[in-house]
């Protein structure tokens, strides 16, 4: 089971790579958006989208969502650049990276790209902005299975007359356009019904989300793996692989807000339950590739303890800066190397996710890391580091700025074991 589905289903996340050195997207707003700067921050971007594809493909993950942002005002007049031309050797050399990974790769437009807005300004700007993530995915040489995800927009009062109006500006889209267009039901206007209703009209495949089917439930009470099944429906061959999106609700936090990181029971509930195991799934939430590991470790791999242990290496000082019992319980379970603990291992970091800030625990941890920089530290290092921890212990600083001084140390002497360390990052 676990071969047969590990060749048919992939897990994958969105647009940022958490953790991984030469990742970051660069930006630039409108007024500095010079033909020059706007070159120098696609170059960046490009480089930065590589290294992305690479670590996706060094950890198995086959599914991953593009930023809208690597091309700078990537639909607006003021790029000029003819980037698909300029940078074509890059594209290519990005793209068959993904292919040959066998990776597929989606794009989702942002709120303000808006087929039924009853402003045609804002309607012939959505258009645009199609364009334009249809053109990314065509320099990289993707097939029709890379797909747009869109949201249908606004009610505007009426949600019968805002439905035709996007079917009518669906009409007239390129057929380039359409070949990639997936839209997916939303948490407030569009509830999966409404969206299967769309697909019909339009022939536009539909995707689940199941958070916002939780917060936008329809009428006609399906559960949720019977609106997966009507939403398999809707997708034809040359579409590829049915895609959803899972997300897990923040506690305590606004309506909708993504998790930080999913929580393995309530996954492992939802993958189980799946109608039909040839679907992808999209994971949304806030640590994305480290849950995309952590559910493709759970469901798709037979990871032994012994496998664990490069994950470990990257979460260690998190955890035992949240809790050194937690820690300790780990570094326990995964002595025997040939043990399957991995559901267990992953429960203990969520744990870990969960715990309020502990002073002492972030001082210990602090301390094992200052403990691989010290021996050759400078005065100057050692002085800092110590009134930053003074400044922490007495509520004047944070340990955000504390770690940030450790993470320029361990760079400087270029500490790959600490740069690689989750404890910066989450």
């Amino acid at each position: 089971m676990q071969g047969r589905r590990l060749n048919q289903l992939a897990i994958g996340y969105a647009c940022i790579t958490v953790g991984v050195q030469n990742t970051g997207l660069s930006r630039c707003i409108l007024k500095n958006a010079s033909e020059e700067n706007i070159r120098k921050v696609i170059a960046i971007n490009l480089s930065a989208l590589e290294a992305m594809v690479d670590y996706n493909i060094k950890n198995g993950i086959k599914l991953f969502r593009i930023s809208s942002d690597i091309i700078p005002f990537g639909s607006h007049s003021i790029n000029t650049v003819l980037w698909w031309e300029d940078y074509k050797e890059n594209f290519l050399r990005i793209g068959n990276k993904i292919t040959s990974a066998g990776m597929r790769v989606s794009m989702h437009p942002g709120q303000y790209t808006v087929l039924n807005s009853r402003d045609l300004n804002v309607v012939e700007k959505a258009v645009k902005d199609l364009n334009y993530h249809a053109a990314f995915l065509d320099a990289l040489g993707m097939d029709n299975k890379s797909k747009i995800i869109l949201h249908i927009g606004g009610v505007y009062g009426d949600k019968e007359n805002a439905i035709k109006a996007f079917t009518d500006q669906y009409v007239s889209l390129s057929q380039t356009i359409k070949n990639r267009l997936i839209i997916e039901n939303d948490d407030k206007n569009y509830d999966i019904q409404d969206i299967l209703t769309i697909s019909q009209i339009t022939g536009a495949p539909a995707v689940f989300d199941n958070l916002h089917h939780e917060l936008n439930p329809p009428e006609e009470t399906l559960s949720e793996f019977e609106w997966i099944k009507e939403c398999n429906q809707t997708w034809k061959e040359q579409d590829g692989k049915q895609k959803i999106h899972y997300s897990q609700q923040k506690v305590g936090a606004l309506r909708g807000s993504h998790s930080d990181t999913i929580f393995i029971p309530p996954f492992l509930d939802f993958y189980h339950q799946l109608l039909d195991n040839n679907i992808d799934i999209m994971l949304e939430v806030k640590d994305k590739n480290l849950s995309a590991i952590k559910c493709i470790n759970t469901v798709l791999r037979d990871v032994s303890a012994k496998k664990l242990e490069e994950e470990w290496a990257k979460y260690k000082y998190f955890v035992l800066s949240r809790s050194a019992r937690i820690y300790n319980d780990i570094r326990g379970m995964l002595k025997n190397k040939e043990a399957r603990v991995v559901i267990e291992f992953y429960e203990k970091i969520e744990h870990a996710y969960l715990l309020s800030e502990d002073k002492g625990a972030e001082v210990n941890a602090a301390e094992h890391v200052w403990g691989y920089i010290s021996k050759d530290s400078s005065s100057d290092e050692r002085k800092r580091y110590e009134k930053l921890l003074d400044a922490y212990l007495n509520d004047t600083s944070s340990a955000e700025i504390l770690k940030s001084h450790l993470l320029k140390c361990a760079h400087k002497r270029d500490l790959q074991y600490l740069i690689n360390s989750l404890y910066f990052y989450i």
